[in-house]
């Protein structure tokens, strides 16, 4: 019998057994269209909370903008993370290679302007995707180990840097000077009402949205905001998720990475050079991040702050377990970070961080009944409990302070790790220290 026309050993089904939801679960989440169609029910829950509660910040246009623009730096950070575990590399260290990518970006952008500063924050960061090569793959140093010294170096590397550099051309030790000239934003043609050579293209999103229809105007105006005004280094890094599904997935050489990470004694004994996969991976994760680091200062501050990465790339791994090791679960989990933080900015009166809090603790009361049914009675309780914590909050106050919006993406996070926890599967070594020549 050959190996394709063996049966999964899967066991029989027990009546009565979680196995059927399970896999009725699995099969779901693998449908293209239910992630959509979860969107849009979302979507039509905030627009009913917006309604209620005058909560207008939770489907504006603008806000839905800000998604785009403070989440892409998150979004970048989750690709590198990407490429490293799918390689079989931890990679904590992204919040250090983001680091040295904003200080990189700065100081080319501020001598030779927003594009010449995007090329050196990718590199800025590649260099960090180098020493995390170098430690992990070369002398096969603790993934762990080696990311934080990463976290720990840049930093100081950085503001070394800046006390020979910008504290010397018009800035400070922690800020550098502004940026020459600004990169382009772009508005889709036709839909949001764009140029297309010169010609004044017809806005039908926006006169959609203007005709005030229940839900419908919503979602357009939801559209309009995200094609509308965009800068265009947000753009190319949107870009990267479909390019990443197709070099990961649809190509050799993104079959020969994966291979690294699924099994590099398997891979080895079939001629793929792992340590080259693994180290091309490294650079790849530090010049997202880089990218990250760069749209930070190109997009957010317009030069090099001392801190300004603020957690960033650690966001950007919860987004990568959030989003199952998957281009496009990275999108949905920087997006949700991305959301909330541009709520944060715009909910003038707290009553729109006040809506998001409900719409969590619903969230949350979702999951209860999916665990029930999956009959994890034990993660349905701390889920239940903790919906019943954020829906207590909601009664009790008229108005939540905007600093604390910052928790509730990683509160939905959790929610959603708890969820679909048992589903989501990492690359089999990932973090193993392989050396060539072991056995397995």
């Amino acid at each position: 019998m050959s190996v394709s026309s063996v049966p999964p050993a899967t066991g029989p089904v027990i009546p009565g057994s979680v196995e059927p939801i399970d896999d009725i679960y699995r099969r779901l989440m693998r449908e293209r269209w239910f992630p959509v169609a979860v969107l849009l029910v979302a979507f039509l829950v905030l627009v009913i909370l917006a309604e209620q509660f005058d909560a207008i910040a939770l489907t504006a246009p603008g806000t839905f903008r800000q998604m785009l623009i403070l989440g892409s730096p998150i979004l970048l950070a989750g690709l590198g993370g990407l490429y490293c575990e799918r390689a079989g590399i931890v990679n904590i260290g992204l919040e250090g290679m983001m680091i040295l990518g904003t200080w990189a970006s700065a100081w080319g952008g501020m001598h030779w302007g927003p594009w010449a500063g995007l090329a050196f924050g990718i590199a800025g960061g590649a260099v960090g995707g180098l020493l995390h090569a170098i430690a992990t793959v070369g002398f096969g140093v603790d993934h762990i180990v080696s990311g934080v010294a990463i976290n720990i170096l840049a930093p100081g590397i950085t503001r070394y840097l800046s006390s020979k550099t910008f504290a010397e051309e018009g800035g400070s030790i922690s800020t550098s000077p502004s940026v020459k000239g600004e990169a382009t934003d772009v508005t889709l043609p036709f839909l949001s009402g764009g140029d297309l050579f010169g010609w004044k293209t017809p806005d039908i999103l926006g006169w959609i949205e203007r005709q005030d229809w229940f839900y419908i105007s919503d979602v357009a105006g939801a559209l309009r905001g995200m094609t509308t005004d965009i800068p265009l280094l947000v753009v190319l890094a949107i870009a990267l998720v479909p390019f990443t599904a197709w070099l990961l997935w649809r190509t050799a050489f993104g079959l020969r990475l994966r291979s690294a990470g699924e099994n590099p004694f398997a891979a080895d004994s079939l001629g793929v050079p792992v340590y080259r996969f693994q180290t091309i991976a490294c650079l790849a994760s530090g010049g997202c991040a880089g990218f990250g680091g760069a749209l930070l200062v190109l997009e957010t501050t317009g030069n090099y702050k001392e801190g300004q990465v603020a957690g960033r790339g650690f966001i950007g791994l919860a987004a990568l377990i959030f989003g199952n090791w998957r281009p496009t679960g990275v999108l949905a989990g920087s997006g949700l970070f991305g959301y909330a933080e541009g709520l944060a900015r715009r909910d003038l009166d707290g009553q729109s961080v006040r809506g998001l809090v409900l719409f969590l603790a619903i969230c949350a009361l979702v999951g209860v009944a999916i665990l029930i049914a999956r009959r994890n009675v034990r993660a349905a309780g701390i889920t239940a409990m903790l919906a019943g914590l954020m829906i207590v909050w909601f009664v009790a106050t008229d108005e939540i302070p905007e600093e604390l919006v910052f928790i509730t993406a990683p509160v939905l996070t959790l929610v959603v790790l708890v969820v679909a926890g048992r589903s989501l599967r990492p690359p089999r070594y990932d973090g193993f220290v392989w050396r060539k020549g072991e056995s397995d």
